[in-house]
């Protein structure tokens, strides 16, 4: 069974109450899972809307993690081949933060986290803190990603990782902040917890190095 993730609380005037599930059908379940809602809710003006139908792209929640070495002021990203990317027309390999699904119910972000920085990048991660928590697309996908930052030695990252059964081929880059930033500027990074980690991280990155 999927792990439910409470949402932050809102300033709305409405909640999960005002809205009637009418029936609900799984039109895919594969990798991922398709879901088929009827549904009705409550309107802004007031009374309740007509009924309508939703597909919801159900993919599991994730973490994701910006190894950072407040040393040197250095960060460790990855790239890796992204269909997505490559449907969408941007570029297929896409330069990213160490992510991960969660397995199980049971798993937490933050051991995702630390699973996956071993797997894509080889690094052990040290004293960790929580970035931001959102909804990858609230329009059609039930997907929350966790993201945090790490204190690692950057001088440990490098080589190519990745767990051969998941056809992963994963290349580990080690850059300064302030290049991994102009990169953001630029347009080069098109991931949207890469994007998010490093505008938190040039915000932050001050007190961080403080020792």
């Amino acid at each position: 069974m999927e792990k439910k993730l409470d949402c932050l609380p809102v300033s709305s005037a409405f909640n999960g109450n005002d809205v009637e599930v009418l029936s609900t059908k799984t039109v895919y379940d594969g990798f991922f899972k398709m879901v088929k809602y009827r549904l009705r809710h409550k309107l802004f003006a007031g009374g309740w809307s007509g009924e309508f139908e939703r597909e919801l792209f159900e993919r599991g929640h994730a973490a994701a993690v910006l190894p950072y070495d407040p040393v040197l002021d250095q960060v460790v990203l990855i790239e890796q081949f992204r269909i997505g990317a490559l449907a969408a027309n941007c570029q297929p390999w896409q330069l990213e933060i160490v992510a991960g699904m969660l397995d199980h119910e049971n798993e937490s972000p933050e051991q995702v986290i630390r699973r996956e920085a071993t797997e894509e990048s080889g690094l052990v991660l040290g004293k960790t803190e929580k970035i931001s928590r959102y909804l990858s697309s609230s329009g059609g996908c039930s997907e929350i990603l966790d993201i945090f930052i790490s204190e690692v030695d950057s001088r440990l990252a490098q080589g190519i990782h990745g767990v051969a059964s998941e056809s992963e081929d994963i290349r580990v880059h080690v850059v300064s902040r302030n290049q991994a930033y102009q990169w953001l500027e630029s347009g080069k990074i098109e991931n949207a917890a890469t994007i998010i980690a490093l505008q938190w991280l040039q915000l932050h990155h001050q007190r961080l190095r403080q020792v």
